[in-house]
């Protein structure tokens, strides 16, 4: 089973739903071949609805949608070549496993001699060869799920549409899963959309992550620029955890925290702003001099998380946590105690109230 990769464009893609404010407002984006790009965001800020544009599900109000050069915006979902799986998986229980994957083979009028062998491909490649005359319901929940991957794959779609497919598994197997779909998406090369509200599969899945807020596109990048190079506070905010402190930067680009003053290395907009420093960032040991942010606080509450210890410390009228990694004879401080917290300059982001 192999893909060679086919580019999807959406021009101003937009859906509205009477006369309350779009759903979508004119999301464009150009994924490449074989790119696999995730759709991130709270609830109700568009992801899924755009998935479904873009699979044929929802009809868009305007904009385009294009596969490989082809305007497909008006084309139903079975003509536009693509493969979907949806949070719910959505098999079908009074078939076995390989029924369910040889469903969409059927449809499309293949032989039966010829969709045996797709079929057995297919669940091969999900690991799920020696499971083909099971039930679902005879099968654990990461097993529907790789169930639901090879009958979206088995069609050789030059689209696959991910609608949070891991939202239904524990901890530990979603961690296996997100490994795994990666793997395999790479290894066909498909071009992948991928719509999930949690920012660590995002992270961890995706080349590039378009953040999505109340319909539209809030930053387009690469985990590493999504993370350390957020656009604006909602991103900073929704992506990783972040520490907020009000603050006022003057003229001189200084930013004052109380009556603590600290510095960022971006440009600062005088004013009212808010402070983000990531946690984990933030340590009690950092070195004097133009590099470091330091400032006295008093330790307010630690909080034990097993490979983490959480430290917030009251600084400036506000609250900045400390993350530190749980080690066999580390000192830390308890509440009440005066501390220096500190952090790189050029790890403070700072945002227009």
């Amino acid at each position: 089973m192999a893909s060679s990769g086919t580019r999807l464009t959406l021009e101003a893609l937009s859906k509205r739903y009477g006369d309350g404010p779009p759903a979508v407002a004119a999301v464009s984006l150009d994924v490449a071949p074989g790119e696999f790009i995730g759709l991130l965001g709270p609830s109700g800020c568009g992801k899924t609805t755009t998935l479904r544009m873009i699979g044929g599900l929802t009809p868009s109000t305007s904009g385009r949608v294009m596969v490989g050069g082809r305007d497909v915006t008006t084309l139903p979902p079975h003509k536009r070549d693509m493969g979907i799986v949806f949070q719910s998986y959505a098999l079908f229980p009074h078939m076995d496993v390989a029924a369910n994957v040889a469903f969409g083979l059927e449809m499309r009028g293949l032989k039966r001699a010829d969709i045996a062998g797709k079929v057995a491909q297919a669940l091969d490649l999900v690991q799920l060869g020696a499971l083909a005359h099971r039930r679902p319901r005879e099968l654990s929940g990461g097993q529907q799920q790789r169930v639901a991957l090879a009958r979206a794959l088995v069609i050789e779609p030059a689209i696959l549409l991910l609608d949070e497919p891991l939202s239904n598994l524990d901890a530990k197997l979603r961690e296996e899963m997100r490994a795994e779909i990666h793997d395999i998406q790479k290894r066909l090369g498909i071009t992948t959309i991928f719509v999930t509200h949690d920012q660590a599969e995002a992270l961890a899945m995706c080349d590039r992550i378009a953040v999505m807020e109340k319909g539209r596109v809030a930053q387009l990048g690469t985990p590493h620029d999504i993370y350390e190079h957020p656009a604006s506070e909602f991103v900073a905010d929704f992506v990783g955890r972040s520490n907020r402190i009000a603050a006022e930067a003057g003229a001189d680009g200084v930013i004052r925290l109380g009556e603590h003053r600290v510095r960022s290395a971006a440009p600062v907009p005088a004013g009212p702003v808010t402070v983000m420093i990531r946690p984990h960032r933030v340590g009690f040991d950092g070195a004097e001099g133009d590099g470091w942010n330091i400032c006295p606080g008093v330790v307010r509450r630690v909080t034990y998380v097993g490979d983490m210890l959480a430290c917030e410390v009251e600084v400036g009228g506000g609250i900045v946590v400390v993350e530190r990694p749980t080690q066999p004879g580390t000192a830390l401080p308890a509440v009440g105690d005066g501390v220096r917290v500190s952090w790189r300059v050029s790890d403070t982001l700072v945002f227009p109230r």
